[in-house]
């Protein structure tokens, strides 16, 4: 009884400490000198324990002087290890978007605390209107309140653990790659290290998007034979069968960075986050949308107008009726935003709309014409609304969905009956742009449009649009001046911001620091990954992996370099040809920190003939076939630990044994052989998941490498 009493007292004495920190924190005053205007008055709102994705303190709070807001995930005393991790998004969002995902590999407070550290995640000062992205200060979400929500989790963290100065580390990717890059060059003292991923260069925007969507357009019909010749088996040769203008333009974008290998997705890349982009680029170049591309020499409506037959659409038309969210999805005209898709590298963009109940787009009383549609506008002919353009995202047959940039002020000018044009005149001149916006210093790229002197050999622009939006994105210009150690994560197929773009970063950091730019930056490339940090980017898992892994790694790694002087794995050896980039074969010769895997097929005379280095076999219905695999993972950086096969394209349904596997004494290579019946009829590619970690941990799903290699099955 007295033991039972004596139980029941300490769990009282416990919640009430619990308790009473809770109201101090929250009724507490903070004595916060940070030194920015702009930031003052911190407060918390929120103070409470929480078991989900896993135990944790959550704070969270804000700042009277403003709209900025933040979320902090402190773990328990006994697991801190004086750190936090702190994620940067493309574009101010809100701050619960992590706390909002799935317990899996991509759960950063997961991530965090069982790495020791507290994370943070904050709104960047509040959601940007996409309607009008200039109308705020863009230091204040690049950079800004980001930087005065670390220094005020550290208040937070000395009251809570009693500690010293907690390290800091920032990570984010696409445009958040941007804003981690202009955190650690504009600001000192608040971060110790940084992590971008995925990062682009000041000359991305829009012509990474442009040259993608004028291959898209030109190379519509033959991808699917492009697509073949790079795949293993094929013929190596992806300009057979081109005409001229298909040739050209499949040189143009591989020449400014486009991997080859990426246009596997072309069904379902769409135009990504151009279509956020978009109006502003018409608006601070209208000359050339108006007048110079269809009217002036140099320029591809004026000197190709054969080109755009079939493709244009200049409809005039009248407005039926609205279309609100749920219809609009019902037919597929647009698609909802998940969680998991706010905040993301690939996908933050990619804003549904249709809150608050507004329309999110039209029905019209003509059948349209039906052309590629990549996007346009609505233009208003008649009505309140006469003269202004609508972005539009999509089209079908009677209907037309808006962009997610059109402004509730505008839309509520449109009314039932007004006449107007479905026009995508603009969308189809942007696709060209790039040629007319060469940047100094021939860059990569670029080199194809300049003649032996080294002067542009199209008309050019009177203004460079790329630094305008990379100064809205970040606050200022990337430099390469750093404050704290960085560790650049960029996708050798990354079909949005173009691999060689991480190189140009380097260089940057190069001429800012000298012989101290190798002792404080890394450089790692991900083979056979994307732009998007999410898994199921695309139906087909086959052709990407997911980089996350290297990210986690990436981040413990910095976290070791600035703590304990521990260096890093090198930077991955690469070289750039053509604005592409190309690694070694093997693993110790690429260096980094990703495992590198290759798969060839064992065949017989019963089985058929073996060809093209291994990669292809023909075989009859019925047959067996036997995969060699060899994985590797760089010295020093851990061993193979998984490895998963898919036949049918889309999941990974076999799981291989390595408890029989040939590993060398390090266990840094693997062997193994897998074998497969193949009874239907048909073309596939088997392919072989590898995965890698540094520490072994077959119960954590956190800083898991990946890799893959395809071979190529044809059933007669």
């Amino acid at each position: 009884m007295k033991a039972m009493k004596f139980i029941i007292l300490t769990v009282s004495m416990l919640w009430l400490s619990m308790m009473t920190m809770a109201q101090s924190l929250t009724q507490q005053t903070w004595d916060f000198q940070y030194g920015d205007p702009a930031f003052t008055e911190p407060y918390v709102d929120v103070d409470e324990w929480r078991d989900q994705p896993v135990r944790h303190h959550y704070i969270h709070g804000g700042f009277k002087s403003n709209g900025t807001r933040f979320s902090f995930y402190f773990p328990e005393k006994e697991q801190y290890e004086g750190r936090f991790f702190q994620y940067i998004t493309p574009m101010p969002d809100n701050e619960f978007i992590v706390q909002n995902l799935p317990m899996n590999e991509y759960n950063s407070i997961a991530f965090s605390i069982k790495n020791g550290a507290y994370f943070i995640e904050t709104n960047e000062g509040g959601a940007v209107d996409l309607s009008n992205p200039m109308a705020n200060d863009p230091t204040i979400g690049a950079y800004r309140a980001n930087a005065a929500s670390a220094m005020f989790s550290r208040l937070v963290a000395k009251e809570l653990y009693d500690c010293d100065r907690p390290y800091g580390y920032c990570f984010g990717g696409s445009g958040g790659a941007y804003r981690t890059a202009g955190s650690i060059e504009s600001t000192q003292g608040v971060w110790d290290g940084a992590v971008p991923y995925v990062m682009g260069s000041p000359y991305a925007i829009p012509n990474v998007f442009a040259v993608r969507m004028h291959a898209m357009r030109v190379l519509d019909k033959k991808l699917p034979q492009i697509i073949d010749a790079i795949e293993p088996g094929g013929s190596g040769n992806p300009y057979a069968g081109l005409n001229e203008e298909e040739t050209q333009v499949l040189k143009e974008a591989t020449a400014m960075g486009f991997p080859l290998k990426s246009w596997y997705g072309y069904k379902e890349m769409g135009i990504h986050g151009f279509i956020v982009l978009y109006p502003t680029v018409v608006m601070l170049d209208q000359a050339y949308f108006n007048e110079d591309f269809w009217n002036k020499p140099g320029y591809y409506g004026h000197d190709h107008p054969e080109s755009f037959v079939g493709y244009r659409i200049q409809q005039p038309t009248r407005i039926k009726r609205f279309v609100y969210t749920d219809e609009a999805v019902k037919v597929g005209l647009i698609a909802p935003v998940s969680d998991a898709d706010r905040g993301s590298a690939d996908k933050s963009w990619a804003i549904a709309g249709g809150e608050g109940g507004k329309p999110v787009a039209v029905e019209l009383t003509d059948k349209l014409q039906q052309v590629q549609f990549l996007g346009g506008d609505l233009v208003a002919t008649s009505g309140d609304a006469n003269g202004e353009a609508f972005q539009l995202s999509a089209i079908n047959s009677t209907m037309a969905a808006f962009g997610p940039t059109v402004s509730d002020a505008n839309l509520a000018k449109l009314k039932v009956g007004d006449e107007v044009r479905i026009d995508n005149s603009n969308f189809l001149a942007v696709q060209t742009l790039y040629r007319h916006m060469v940047p100094e210093g021939h860059l990569a790229g670029w080199q194809m449009f300049e003649d032996a002197d080294g002067k542009p050999i199209y008309p050019q622009r009177p203004m460079q649009l790329g630094p305008v939006f990379t100064r809205g994105a970040a606050g200022t210009l990337p430099t390469g001046n750093i404050h704290g150690k960085i560790i650049l994560c960029c996708s050798i197929m990354d079909r949005e911001a173009f691999a060689w773009q991480g190189d140009w970063y380097r260089q940057q950091v190069r001429k800012s620091l000298g012989h101290w730019a190798d002792q404080n930056m890394r450089l790692w490339y991900t083979e056979n990954a994307l732009h998007g940090d999410q898994e199921d980017q695309l139906d087909d898992k086959t052709h990407a992996v997911a980089y996350n892994g290297v990210l986690q790694q990436a981040l413990l790694d910095l976290s070791q370099w600035v703590e304990k002087g521990i260096e890093p794995a090198p930077s991955t050896n690469y070289k750039i040809d053509h604005a592409q980039v190309v690694v070694p074969e093997t693993a110790n010769e690429r260096k980094g920190i990703q495992p590198v895997i290759k798969t060839i097929i064992i065949g017989d005379d019963k089985n058929g003939s073996v060809t093209h280095d291994g990669k292809r076999i023909e075989v009859k219905r019925g047959a067996t076939v036997e995969i060699h695999a060899v994985a590797e993972v760089p010295a020093g950086q851990g061993k193979v630990m998984l490895a998963q096969v898919s036949y049918d394209g889309k999941d990974y349904t076999e799981q291989v044994d390595l408890s029989n596997a040939k590993y060398s004494d390090n266990g840094s290579r693997v062997e193994f052989t897998i074998r497969h019946q193949f009874k239907d009829k048909g073309t596939s590619f088997p392919t072989v998941r590898v995965a890698s970690q540094r520490k072994v941990d077959t119960n954590s799903p956190f800083a898991r490498i990946y890799n893959l290699d395809r071979v190529r099955v044809v059933v007669k």
